[in-house]
């Protein structure tokens, strides 16, 4: 038995995550999700799950899965980065950062570290802790990715900018994908060698729990959800724009802001689904939107990876509405969705985002197939597959067979 075998069978399997958030939800509620799943099979098994989100305290977590919120970053409009709030510089914020991930790293001591999405952390902060846990040897390295980054050339661009073909090769014991690769490639830019591909795992896209669901709203309804919300004004804007202008459209909406919806925008949109005298209505963020899914006729959507997962884990008729800035994520997700039956998708170029391609958008959720009716198998194995993963990778049995 390797010495990380013998530390994890008395004192259970320790997991680490690792999410820089430095803007949104995706990457927080993608890591809570694979703790939840890998602690929820393994009883012994516990998750910590560092995080740069401002709004992580506002989630439940699982039991024996908790979380270490790191300073926060924000993203401004040239491009460049500062510290949230704490009046350092970018530089200072970065290094504390690196600081907190390296101690946390020395103290849990985790059997295995999964990284989601940037190789070498936020403007490489991980460093320092990928090369403390490669030389110790006690810590499988794993890389997650979702199932689409950008297009390849840009891609490919970003990644060789910041080191991460050389960190990936250097460090990571497997690369996850979650997603299949039938789907969409996300690494098809990237000049990884034969070795890292060797490493790599598509492991489907990852299921949204389904138990114990609160009581929804009354029904029928429409679900709205811009995602964190940060970016979703336009689509928020013109949903609201559309009940205005048809009073007949129906059924209501249930509209969930997000957290990061600024506050002068939010103000003026309820001033907006006040007018509308219940037929839309409107939260500021819930935390189980799991509810609110389930109770759903149909729903309009940002196309995070996320988001995603729930419209097809809950299997609702949906209507992704794609941003294209600053990436063509959203937009390559929506249109292979929509290419696959899975989803509709509004696209500005093609249907003009306007009140009436809106309005015509929502009357045909009624009669939209669910994702159910055009789902390949294994489409939503990913979190049955990653905690065979973590079994494979802690000796506790065979490794399971690749997708």
């Amino acid at each position: 038995m390797t010495a990380s075998a013998s530390a994890h069978s008395t004192r259970g399997a320790r997991v680490m995550l690792y999410s820089h958030d430095t803007f949104g939800l995706g990457h927080l509620r993608r890591s809570r999700a694979l703790a939840g799943a890998i602690t929820a099979a393994d009883p012994t098994a516990s998750a910590l799950i560092l995080t740069g989100s401002p709004v992580a305290g506002r989630f439940a977590f699982p039991s024996r899965v908790d979380h270490v919120r790191l300073p926060g970053v924000i993203k401004k409009s040239d491009g460049s980065y500062a510290s949230r709030t704490m009046g350092m510089s970018i530089e200072e914020t970065t290094t504390l950062r690196a600081e907190l991930i390296r101690s946390t790293a020395r103290q849990y001591a985790p059997d295995v570290l999964i990284v989601d999405k940037e190789p070498t952390g936020f403007r490489g902060e991980l460093l320092p802790s990928l090369t403390d846990l490669q030389e110790l040897g006690s810590t499988k390295l794993v890389l997650g990715l979702r199932d689409v980054l950008d297009e390849p050339e840009v891609l490919a661009a970003e990644w060789d900018r910041k080191g991460a073909i050389a960190a990936t090769e250097q460090f990571y014991d497997e690369i996850w994908v979650y997603g299949v690769r039938s789907v969409y490639d996300p690494t098809a830019g990237l000049s990884l060698s034969a070795e890292a591909q060797a490493r790599m795992h598509w492991t489907g896209y990852l299921r949204r729990d389904l138990g114990e669901l609160g009581t929804p709203p009354e029904q029928p309804y429409v679900l709205i959800t811009p995602g964190g919300g940060g970016d979703g004004a336009m689509m928020v804007d013109l949903v609201l724009t559309a009940y205005e202008r048809d009073p007949d459209l129906h059924p209501r909406a249930m509209l969930v802001y997000g957290p990061f919806l600024s506050g002068d925008t939010r103000t003026e949109f309820e001033a907006r689904v006040a007018a509308l005298n219940g037929r839309v209505t409107a939260v500021g963020f819930e935390s189980e939107i799991e509810t609110l899914f389930a109770g759903a006729q149909g729903v309009v959507c940002m196309g995070g990876y996320n988001t995603f997962c729930e419209v097809l884990s809950f299997d609702k008729p949906a209507v992704i509405v794609p941003r294209t800035t600053p990436r063509l994520e959203q937009w390559i997700r929506a249109s292979r969705a929509e290419e696959l039956g899975l989803t509709a998708m509004l696209d500005e170029t093609r249907d003009g985002w306007t009140p009436d391609a809106m309005v015509r958008a929502i009357r045909l959720l009624a009669d939209q197939r669910p994702p159910s009716a055009a789902i390949p198998d294994g489409l939503l194995d990913g979190l049955d597959y990653v905690t065979g993963r973590v079994d494979a990778l802690l000796e506790k049995s065979q490794p399971v067979l690749d997708r």
